[in-house]
């Protein structure tokens, strides 16, 4: 490519809205931790290593439905506290249990990272997510 020798458009986007492809035989609820998966697709969070966490979901959707992509939101959410998380642990990396839930630990290896955890109130994790 050559340098710009006149004004040019150039797309933005905010970066916390995104969609991608559902991964084949997804159901994702909405409200859940949203992953891709090794090929790219996605699916809900589950207990597995090798997963990039998307976002949350903002929709519910499956290929059932005829659903061919998810809408998911990135920035701070609060997700369920698998009881391991204290105050002691704001500013740590919390990791993926399920579709809603986070721990201290990494599992032994088990779990891939969900994000930073910004906050532990009564109801739960606040993640700052993306």
């Amino acid at each position: 490519m050559t340098a710009l020798t006149k004004d040019r458009n150039t797309p933005r986007r905010a970066g916390e809205d995104r969609s991608d492809p559902l991964a084949t035989s997804a159901v994702i609820y909405a409200g859940a931790l949203v992953v891709l998966d090794a090929n790219g697709d996605a699916a809900p969070a589950t207990t597995a290593t090798g997963l990039t966490v998307r976002g949350i979901a903002q929709e519910s959707v499956s290929q059932a439905a005829g659903d061919t992509t998810v809408a998911t939101r990135t920035g701070e959410h609060r997700l369920v506290n698998d009881g391991s998380i204290t105050r002691a642990d704001i500013g740590n990396t919390c990791y993926i249990v399920d579709d809603q839930t986070v721990a201290q630990t990494d599992g032994t290896g088990t779990r891939s990272a969900a994000g930073k955890i910004t906050d532990v109130d009564s109801v739960g994790v606040w993640v700052d997510i993306g």
